[in-house]
């Protein structure tokens, strides 16, 4: 799985903001969604890197162009 160390949560809701995703709800973690894919982020700072990895994926982004968007 690929490693995305040191992002922050409001970072992470940012790029996701950019690539078309919106907040549906919030809690202990966020959930966010582009209508077809429900990507879920937990409010710790950093967020763990493997977490984030696979995140990304699951937004459908390489940890590459998650770097990019940060």
């Amino acid at each position: 799985m690929p490693r995305l160390p040191g992002v922050n949560h409001l970072d992470a809701i940012r790029v996701l903001e950019k690539v078309g995703f919106r907040i549906a709800r919030q809690g202990k973690h966020i959930v966010m969604t582009d209508g077809e894919r429900i990507v879920t982020i937990p409010r710790h700072n950093p967020v763990n890197a493997f977490t984030m990895g696979g995140i990304a994926r699951d937004a459908g982004l390489t940890p590459e162009q998650f770097r990019e968007l940060v």
